[in-house]
């Protein structure tokens, strides 16, 4: 879905980049406080040096960013919370007001995949990081998709419980809609 998201992007003439968080080596905050630190090399940026220094970088130059990640257990994964722990905290100040550190808003695309078929099954998840990311970085859209295809063959797997066909008539004619969607997102990413 993030693929064609940026599909989209690139056909409205936005110029693109993808970064998998998976073939990055990186930490989540580590609460060193080098972006609060006044008149610091790295007030208002994360200061941990790493593989994600690009990454958080491109996102604060960008016009607009997309995200994506499956949810697990409720929540991102572990390598999308990282990166947004980076990210929001390094752009707060501990004030009463004007908090946010950030220079401009960036508007951001989010994309949730899920195994669970009901929509908004992740309200509160949804309500969490749409949230955030407006408060911190910019004005959010966000596109969730269910009763995603896990496996290539169930039968190969230890999860009996899923009805294989009902899968698999999601996947003929939701999915295309859930692209189709990623890409209108990708379309008006800063518009």
């Amino acid at each position: 879905m993030v693929e064609s998201a940026l599909r989209g992007a690139g056909d409205a003439g936005f110029e693109t980049k993808l970064y998998n968080l998976y073939e990055l080596d990186y930490k989540g905050c580590s609460s060193c406080f080098g972006c609060l630190l006044l008149g610091g090399p790295s007030h208002g940026r994360c200061a941990m040096r790493d593989d994600l220094t690009a990454v958080l970088d491109d996102i604060l130059a960008a016009d607009a960013v997309i995200f994506g990640s499956p949810v697990y257990f409720g929540g991102v994964t572990a390598s999308m919370r990282a990166l947004c722990e980076r990210l929001w905290y390094a752009g707060l100040a501990y004030r009463e007001t004007d908090k946010v550190l950030y220079s401009r808003r960036i508007p951001v695309k989010i994309i949730l995949t899920t195994g669970i078929p009901r929509e908004n099954f992740h309200t509160a998840l949804n309500q969490s990081i749409t949230d955030t990311m407006n408060m911190i970085i910019g004005p959010v859209e966000l596109i969730e998709a269910n009763g995603t295809w896990q496996f290539d063959d169930y039968s190969k797997y230890d999860a009996p419980m899923f009805n294989v066909e009902e899968r698999m008539k999601l996947r003929d004619e939701l999915f295309p809609k859930d692209l189709q969607r990623a890409y209108e997102m990708g379309r008006s990413a800063v518009m």
